[in-house]
């Protein structure tokens, strides 16, 4: 479980806010604010995400409800493989079956 942030929902979207409408850069901003410009620089990639603004690479990055949706399925799928296997090894071969 995530620990919770220090830093509000509001504080996040001014200081985003200000990258967008100022044309400063993510660490200039950061160093305004007494903020890790990690951490705002993964602000302004979230916040690209949700509008749909394609990253660096030209490719539309996962927003949060599709990183949470790509979460669930790989977890779902790791646990039907896990199932797969068990009922692999309890059913018999065929081949075992036959000289029965």
């Amino acid at each position: 479980m995530a620990r919770p942030s220090k830093y509000s929902p509001e504080f996040r979207e001014q200081a985003v806010e200000l990258v967008r409408a100022t044309g400063k850069t993510v660490a200039e901003v950061a160093r305004d604010l007494s903020i890790n410009d990690t951490t705002l620089g993964n602000w302004v990639k979230a916040d690209r995400a949700e509008r749909g603004e394609p990253d660096s690479s030209g490719l539309l990055p996962l927003t949060a409800e599709e990183r949470a949706e790509l979460t669930r399925l790989r977890r779902e799928n790791a646990k039907l493989k896990t199932e797969r296997e068990i009922l692999k090894k309890r059913r018999p071969s065929t081949r075992e079956e036959s000289t029965r």
